[in-house]
């Protein structure tokens, strides 16, 4: 992608399928000739025009709204056409077949998937970190985290690490000038309180680094399996966390036999709930197949929710069932003991840690599994004060994190170690600047942009 970008594209920028108003973007050096074209005469900047877009033998293809953003004030820092138009499918392929054949001379294709919202990046309209946050608002799953990603968009992520960088470049430009004068009576780390700049940025680092944290949670949720035993009320618990029949419940044992899932939200918090075949030997062979589909799920989940029902709990049969399947369990998943049917016994196990006792039924103890998960996922900050952030940061953050203690360690032997100190400021501001998109890999850029919607 990054070999064509002085190509000019375009693209539909609304979604497939008939609505009110659609929307042919155009992104180019000079727009000016699709303009004459399409539209039959020049349009003031930045002002919406009504007009006739004509085909090529002047014939109008339909009427709407032109629009010219004259570079370097567009989207893209390019110059900008948007032609709104009627949102059905076939006018906008008409019209933006008509842009193709009008901008042939100068090369005009089809845009990829974000190239709009990358030449954005690559001409300084926004960071990188503001241009993932474009598509982490589209594809938001709650309101919380559409408004994290609104302030990660205003550039409210960026200036964190910006601030965080120009601390670190202070620190490097102390460390490198003990370096370059070694002869100087003065100690320039001691006297400017290196020692201090230094943990100052790492108790700064973690601020971030635990909003960042509760930002991801945002975008990508929790995943949460439930799991148990036939008849255990795993798909009820489904039901009662989603506040809908969504899964078959009767008393039959094997009624659910593949995986149900949905989204839904706590605190804003996206909880992706799977429901599971119950698990148990000797079942028939299509329900096998379920078991093992609930086990592959198990493997890769976030957390378990283990369902004991209470009126069976006593049985021993059903004891050595469940601490079979408890055996089986991964280590590294976080597993809650969901003991379910509370309303149908007179005693219940004491509740608390990773213990609920509920009744699906009823919706008993609901809120109290709520914050279980809560707890597990690592929610702690009101989303107010949370910007949306991926993986991808994540890990950039970490590797900040590793190099700083590691530079921390070294300025105590700082007569020894000044140079492996500096170098351990130097990868730390790198990666620091991995996330803005200062310092990266052209491969990067493409699988990021890549998952973009085409005309964004």
């Amino acid at each position: 992608m990054l070999a064509r970008l002085d190509q000019p594209i375009a693209a539909i920028a609304t979604a497939p399928g008939r609505g009110a108003v659609g929307i042919v973007r155009v992104s180019a050096r000079d727009v000016r000739p699709i303009v004459a074209a399409v539209c039959g005469r020049e349009l003031k900047p930045r002002e919406a025009t009504y007009l006739p877009f004509r085909a090529a033998d002047g014939s109008a293809i339909d009427q709407g709204l032109a629009i010219h953003f004259p570079a370097p004030h567009s989207y893209t820092g390019e110059d900008v056409l948007e032609l709104q138009a009627h949102g059905g499918p076939v006018v906008l392929q008409l019209l933006l077949a008509r842009c193709l054949e009008a901008g042939a001379a100068i090369g005009l294709r089809v845009a990829e998937p974000g190239e709009f919202t990358q030449r954005a990046f690559l001409n300084d309209k926004i960071d990188l970190a503001q241009a993932e946050a474009i598509a982490d608002l589209i594809d938001a799953s709650t309101e919380a985290a559409a408004r994290s990603a609104t302030r990660s968009l205003a550039g409210e992520f960026s200036r964190e690490i910006h601030a965080l960088r120009d601390a670190l470049v202070h620190l490097r430009m102390l460390v490198e000038a003990t370096l370059d004068f070694p002869e100087e009576e003065i100690d320039f780390l001691q006297k400017a309180d290196a020692q201090g700049q230094l943990e100052r940025l790492q108790q700064n680092l973690a601020r971030v680094m635990q909003r960042a944290q509760q930002g991801a949670l945002l975008r990508e949720g929790l995943h949460v399996v439930i799991a148990g035993q036939p008849n255990a009320g795993k798909s009820s618990l489904l039901n009662a966390l989603a506040g809908a029949e969504l899964a078959i419940v009767t008393p039959i044992a094997g009624t659910t036999r593949d995986i149900v899932r949905q989204t839904i939200q706590i605190e804003g918090v996206p909880l992706h709930v799977v429901d599971t075949a119950g698990l148990r030997e000797g079942a028939e062979e299509v329900e096998q197949i379920g078991i093992a589909r609930a086990w592959g799920q198990i493997e890769k989940a976030d957390a378990v929710l283990f369902l004991h029902d209470l009126t069976r709990a006593q049985a021993a049969d059903y004891q050595a069932a469940d601490a079979a399947i408890a055996a089986r369990l991964p280590r590294d998943v976080p597993v809650v003991d969901v003991w379910n049917k509370a309303d149908a016994v007179s005693v219940l196990p004491a509740p608390g840690g990773t213990t609920v006792v509920l009744s699906a039924r009823t919706g008993e103890g609901l809120d109290a599994l709520r914050r279980t998960l809560l707890a597990i996922a690592g929610w702690q900050a009101a989303p107010e004060g949370v910007f949306i952030a991926r993986e991808r940061h994540l890990q950039a953050l970490r590797k900040v994190d590793a190099h700083l203690m590691e530079a921390a360690g070294l300025l105590a032997r700082q007569a020894q170690a000044l140079d492996l100190l500096a170098e351990e400021l130097r990868l730390a501001q790198n990666s620091l600047s991995e996330i803005t998109g200062e310092f990266s890999a052209d491969d990067l850029l493409g699988v990021i942009f890549s998952r973009f919607c085409i005309g964004k």
